[in-house]
């Protein structure tokens, strides 16, 4: 088997308009609404895909149970989404009053990332190169500390 590239990333949501709203700010649009299952295909301008699952069951507490909760439950954590200039894209985020949970981090690899929630509280890792003045032009900039 060669797996060429992902196709698409699915997503549980709780809240249809919320999670749509939200990625929109990511630069996602409404590509199709499935009519015989709750699914809202989302696509950006690159073509990347993200299939919306509209049957998620809120938590109690609100929350993630992979991100969450003491106890680390298998499953997929979080999608990283590369973008081309993190500056920008820290500028975007606060324009649309999402929150930097976590970074602008580095892990020593070249790159740097934010990470996000979105109304569901899944996590989405935004991931760039680091450009050669990152110090300068990426406030806050630190390196990874998984316990954070």
């Amino acid at each position: 088997m060669n797996i060429e590239h992902i196709d698409h990333v699915g997503i549980r949501i709780t809240h249809r308009q919320a999670a749509i709203d939200f990625y929109a700010c990511l630069g996602f649009a409404v590509e199709h609404e499935v009519d015989f299952d709750a699914v809202v295909i989302l696509k950006n301008a690159a073509g990347v895909e993200l299939n919306l699952i509209c049957n998620g069951v809120a938590t109690e507490h609100g929350g993630n149970r992979l991100m969450d909760e003491p106890t680390k439950w298998p499953g997929v954590t979080h999608v990283a989404l590369r973008v081309p200039d993190m500056a920008h894209t820290q500028r975007v985020l606060a324009q649309h009053g999402i929150a930097i949970t976590q970074g602008p981090v580095t892990f020593g690899d070249g790159h740097v990332s934010v990470f996000v929630r979105d109304p569901d509280r899944n996590v989405v890792e935004l991931r760039a190169r680091m450009p050669a003045d990152a110090a300068r032009r990426i406030e806050g900039l630190t390196f990874y500390d998984p316990k954070a």
